[in-house]
C-alpha cells in the first residue's frame, strides 16, 4: 500500500535546501521547501481568496532569502496537499490555490469541475480562455 499523502509530508526530508538554481530557470539561488511550509502558506489562504502557484513561490523564496523556489517541487507539495485532503488527513482549503496567472489546476481531485465548483461556492467567479478556465 502506498504511504498517504501526509505521510509523505510529514516524512523527515533534508528540505528545506537551498542551493544554486539551474540556469534554465534564471540561474541565483533557489529554495527547495519542505513539503510543510507549502501546505502550511496553502492553509493560511483565507476563504473567498486565492494564491497562484507563483505567489507561493514568491512567498518561499523571499522566507529563504532566495531569487526562486523549485517550480517543480512546489507544484508536487501543492498536489500532496490537495491528495492528503481528500484522504481526511489535512485541513487545506487546496482549491484556493490556483496554477500560473490564475488557471484552474486540472489534476487537482475531482478535475476541472470539482476545483470550479469550489470555488465558486466562495464567490469566485470563473471564466473560459478557449479551453481553459481562470
Amino acid at each position: 500500500m502506498a504511504p498517504a499523502a501526509i505521510d509523505k509530508i510529514n516524512k523527515p526530508h533534508d528540505l528545506p535546501k537551498v542551493k544554486q538554481a539551474p540556469v534554465h530557470w534564471g540561474g541565483g539561488l533557489m529554495v527547495i521547501p519542505h513539503p510543510k511550509e507549502v501546505l502550511e502558506i496553502m492553509q493560511s489562504i483565507p476563504y473567498g481568496k486565492t494564491l497562484t502557484l507563483d505567489e507561493i513561490r514568491a512567498k518561499l523564496a523571499k522566507h529563504h532569502n532566495a531569487d526562486i523556489a523549485c517550480p517543480m517541487t512546489t507544484g508536487i507539495f501543492v498536489s500532496l496537499a490537495a491528495q492528503a485532503y481528500e484522504e481526511g488527513s489535512a485541513s487545506v482549503s487546496y482549491w484556493r490555490t490556483l496554477r500560473k496567472n490564475g488557471e484552474l489546476n486540472a489534476r487537482f481531485p475531482g478535475g476541472i469541475e470539482a476545483h470550479r465548483e469550489k470555488l465558486e461556492s466562495e464567490g469566485q467567479i470563473i471564466y473560459a480562455k478557449g479551453k481553459r478556465l481562470f
